[in-house]
Order: structure tokens, then sequence, then C-alpha cells
């Protein structure tokens, strides 16, 4: 049986929520980061809460189903979209999650118009996506590191006869 998503503590939004709510008239920092988040572990969790503690407001866009077979694959994802939105909305750290159709998440962070962008620590400050439309309107873009052993990738891996 499936969750029922359409509104886990009305954590799961659409696009346009954003665009339609001014968080930043009420003074709240909004962090923004993005992911497939396919097969949660602990290392999400962990980077997750440290997105977390650089803001008020964290918000996270997952690619839909189609976007990550279009990036990971035609076995991918292992868990649906409604089923992944589900579970990260359910962490406490986690204060919005909205579902993008592309393979980046780049309109989807002008309509968010995050405060901190994050990004996990594969990136380089200059390959990360939407980070020059942050810095270009006051905000800042981070990396956190990974935690060494935690990799979805490794997991599915292990799973493979």
């Amino acid at each position: 049986m499936t969750p029922n998503i359409l509104n886990i503590e009305g954590k799961i939004v659409p696009r346009d929520f954003f665009v339609r709510n001014d968080f930043k008239r009420h003074g709240q920092k909004i962090v923004f980061t993005n992911g497939c988040f396919d097969v949660l572990h602990y290392g999400h969790v962990h980077y997750l809460l440290q997105a977390k503690a650089l803001g008020d407001i964290l918000v996270i866009g997952l690619n839909s189903d189609d976007s990550v077979r279009r990036l990971k694959g035609p076995t991918r994802p292992i868990n649906g979209e409604n089923e992944r939105a589900f579970v990260l909305a359910a962490l406490a750290c986690v204060d919005y999650v909205t579902l993008f159709e592309e393979d980046t998440p780049e309109e989807l962070i002008k309509d968010v118009r995050p405060d901190v962008l994050v990004k996990g620590g594969d990136y380089t400050l200059d390959n990360i996506v939407g980070a020059n439309f942050v810095t270009q309107n006051g905000g800042t873009v981070t990396t956190i590191p990974f935690v060494e052993g935690f990799s979805s990738t490794r997991i599915i891996e292990k799973l493979k006869p």
C-alpha cells in the first residue's frame, strides 16, 4: 500500500508553492538541496541535518522518476518518487519536498530563491547548478563532505548477485 503523500504535515508541496510564499519577508533563511535520494541511508540523513543547520527552512528538490531514469539508467530509481518524497518529508529536519521533472534543478532554484544552496562533497563550487543565480542574488553556496562508507550506488551494488 502506498502511503498518503498528498499531505504529510503539508511538507510535500508543488513547485509554485515557493513562488506564492515569501519566506524572506518573515526573515527566514532558506536552504536548498536536491537529489535523487533513491535509497535513503545514514549518509543522506547526516547530510540533511548539516544542511538544515545552515538556515531556518530546508527545501529538498527531488528528481522525478523519469529524471532519475535519464540520469541513472533504466534500472533506477529503486523506490518511486512518491515513496521517496514521503520518506524525506517524514524527517524532522526537512521542511519541504518538491518534485522536479528536469535533469537539473536550475528552474526550481529560481522559484525557491534560496539563501543557501548546498550540495555534497563530490561537487566543487564551480560545477553546482544554480550557484550563479544564488550568489548573484546575495546567497551563498556550500558543499558538505560525504560520510565515508555511505553511498546509494555502493548499497545497490552490494545487493546485486
